[in-house]
């Protein structure tokens, strides 16, 4: 079953800029092991993010690197969760966070579907 659903877009430049302006973001919004990222991997990483938190509701006391997002050996984004998020997933009968996202024509874009325990 459906817990939620959660779209985001990003606009590449504007997120370029923002890194630019703000190098504090990269600690701030991304675990250690996406920091070393380009900047258009960030970006689709910040809509899935954002696309998790949409899909969940409200989210209180959540903090922005207890979201990691993973490839598996074949490439797909999944969600390493800690802290509040992972919390509140097994709160709410959440098994999976699935996760599409990618990057093109100057945006960055995420959807997550959540789904409930044994669904």
């Amino acid at each position: 079953m459906i817990a939620g659903i959660g779209v985001d877009v990003v606009d590449l430049a504007r997120f370029e800029r923002a890194l630019a302006r703000t190098p504090a973001l990269r600690e701030r919004l991304f675990a250690p092991g996406e920091r070393g990222l380009g900047a258009h991997s960030l970006a689709a990483r910040f809509a899935a993010k954002e696309a998790l938190i949409k899909s969940l509701g409200n989210v209180p006391g959540f903090r922005w690197i207890d979201i990691e997002i993973v490839r598996d050996a074949d490439g797909n984004p999944s969600f390493v969760l800690s802290n509040a998020v992972a919390d509140l997933l097994v709160s709410r009968g959440i098994a999976t966070p699935h996760l599409s996202m990618s990057h093109d024509g100057g945006v960055a874009f995420a959807f997550v579907v959540a789904e409930r325990t044994g669904s």
